[in-house]
């Protein structure tokens, strides 16, 4: 299969040639501001002029070897300034960097780094540190930077590199790369299965950039609170000003929404991404404090499927032009469709009678289209496959933002591809869903995650939303027992009262056997177990673990399946 079809070869493009843009636009505009404390040299924030011209230092250290242009670096720097300058500084000298969350534990973050076969690692002592105690996961590094003080690992001080710099004259530009060139490694956060490492290239960026603006109406001069690292780094790529917030981005769901919001209005914030954890958060503190957002103009919230509610209630608190949006998509391609709270209230009640999470038409530029449910490899896909409109299949979709490679996993990477009719290869999202009269993606829940019981398939989220119309629960999850195409639907719940007695667990129980009845959904979801605190992702708090809690299940002592 040609894997870069969909790219136009031989085409020369940095994506850090944005920012040097940026720069030559509104040198003395504030690119990154930082609440967390100073960066490397002591300083609050970068101006647009000062973040070019670092990363341009860092880039020009980076070029004169030992790594070669193509080669991956492993970064493992906090939010901050010096991690623009960082990740710019890679771009620029034509290196990839390796980016993995630190929150996916220790175990699997390494597999993951050691996957990447870096050549290079550029982070604060610890990670240093960790590296040469752990010495297999790091065989192949060439070269040392690191935040902070060096003791006995040598390599080069970050802060002294910034220090001895050239003047702005003597910098060279970003190195000459192709557009389909990979740019940077992004690994997947492992939620619902293996985490893989997505090639993004330097057009994949572009297009991000450029749909991002487009879709959402973010325009330059904007003040953005990045609560998400990875997504922050388009603030400055739009011409905006990052303000990275006190928080620990590895448990957004965890946060003080004081802080926050706090940030929002001390900075004049016009957006921030949030997580849909993050933003239940949010939403809670505002509503009850009546706090409003007059400058806040543009909310995206993305990693899981958002509570309409929260959606609505927090668009509440902003001014008349604020608008929230909520993507559709994943790490191999982010945003592939999108909507906002207004059209989300007015599909609220079918929402919660189960069809699903509607997450709105596609975005320019992009198809998606509906296939029949398969696990196997699915080499074409013809227009006669196609699913009709309303019927539940697997979500494909084929564009400028949708990555086509996994690192060194061909496997993988063939499985999740497909040739569509119209030539093109096409990512198989591995999530179900359908597409209505008006052209909107339903989504229904993960496809691996589907629970197959002789006949009848239940989905996940279509399932679980008829379960959380009750009061007396926060959320609830879908998982099979017994073997696979004979699974027993069992439905967890997580009661909003955290302590429930046995009788109020029984009384539970029984009510939600009612509600499940009368929808042709769940109306053969017999069996319930109690779960206080459901475990989720580490990289947005949102995804329910619902792998975890299947196996917990097949163990537990109240479940009669006989």
């Amino acid at each position: 299969m040609d894997i870069a079809a969909n790219t136009d070869a031989g085409e020369i493009f940095n994506v850090a040639s944005l920012l040097t843009e940026s720069a030559k636009s509104h040198p003395d505009r504030v690119a990154v501001k930082s609440r967390r404390g100073p960066d490397t040299l002591g300083r609050s924030f970068l101006t647009y002029a000062q973040l070019d011209r670092d990363s341009s230092i860092l880039g020009q250290v980076l070029g004169r070897g030992p790594l070669e242009v193509g080669d991956r670096v492993v970064v493992m720097v906090p939010p901050g300034s010096d991690f623009f300058v960082v990740i710019f500084g890679l771009f620029k000298a034509g290196l990839v960097p390796v980016m993995v969350d630190p929150g996916m534990g220790l175990k699997r973050m390494l597999l993951c780094l050691s996957e990447s076969k870096p050549r290079g690692l550029i982070g604060v002592k610890r990670a240093q540190l960790g590296s040469l105690l752990m010495p297999r996961y790091f065989t192949g590094i060439k070269q040392r930077i690191t935040l902070g003080s060096r003791f006995f690992w040598g390599g080069q001080s970050f802060r002294k590199i910034l220090l001895e710099g050239a003047g702005p004259e003597n910098l060279p530009g970003p190195v000459a790369t192709l557009a389909d060139q990979a740019a940077g490694i992004l690994f997947t956060s492992g939620a619902t299965g293996l985490a893989k490492g997505t090639i993004y290239t330097h057009a994949m960026f572009r297009a991000q950039v450029k749909l991002i603006r487009e879709t959402y109406g973010l325009t330059e001069g904007g003040i953005d609170l990045a609560t998400f690292p990875l997504f922050s780094l388009f603030s400055t790529a739009l011409g905006l000003t990052a303000v990275i917030p006190n928080m620990n981005p590895v448990k957004p769901g965890k946060t003080d929404p004081r802080k926050i919001l706090v940030a929002l209005n001390e900075e004049n914030c016009t957006s921030v991404f949030a997580s849909p954890a993050l933003l239940s958060r949010l939403t809670s503190y505002a509503t009850e404090n009546k706090i409003t957002f007059g400058t806040l103009k543009r909310v995206i919230s993305a990693g899981a499927p958002i509570v309409p509610k929260v959606a609505i209630d927090f668009a509440n608190t902003m001014g008349p032009e604020g608008r929230l949006f909520t993507p559709y998509g994943a790490t191999e391609g982010m945003p592939l469709t999108s909507i906002d709270s207004r059209e989300i209230a007015q599909v609220r009640g079918m929402n919660e009678q189960g069809f699903g999470v509607c997450v709105g038409k596609v975005v320019a530029d992009h198809q998606m289209a509906v296939i029949p449910i398969s696990d196997a490899p699915l080499t074409a896909f013809t227009e006669e496959q196609k699913l009709p409109m309303g019927e539940v299949g697997e979500f494909v979709a084929q564009g400028p933002v949708v990555a086509l490679n996994y690192f060194e996993r061909p496997k993988e990477t063939a499985l999740s591809l497909t040739k569509g009719p119209d030539g093109q290869i096409w990512r198989r999202m591995g999530d179900l869903g359908w597409q209505d009269a008006q052209g909107r993606m339903w989504f229904c829940g993960r496809k691996s995650q589907r629970v197959v019981s002789g006949k009848n398939v239940f989905f996940t989220i279509s399932c679980e939303a008829i379960f959380n119309n009750h009061p007396k629960v926060l959320r609830s999850a879908l998982v099979g027992v017994g073997p696979a195409g004979q699974a027993q639907p069992v439905m967890i719940i997580e009661p909003r009262p955290k302590r429930l007695s046995a009788k109020a667990w029984t009384e539970l129980v029984e009510e939600l056997k009612a509600l499940g009845r009368i929808n042709p959904r769940t109306m053969a979801i017999k069996l319930f177990l109690l779960y206080r605190n459901f475990p989720v992702d580490i990289r947005h708090n949102a995804k329910i673990n619902r792998e975890k809690l299947a196996l917990w299940a097949a163990n537990h002592p109240d479940l009669n399946l006989k």
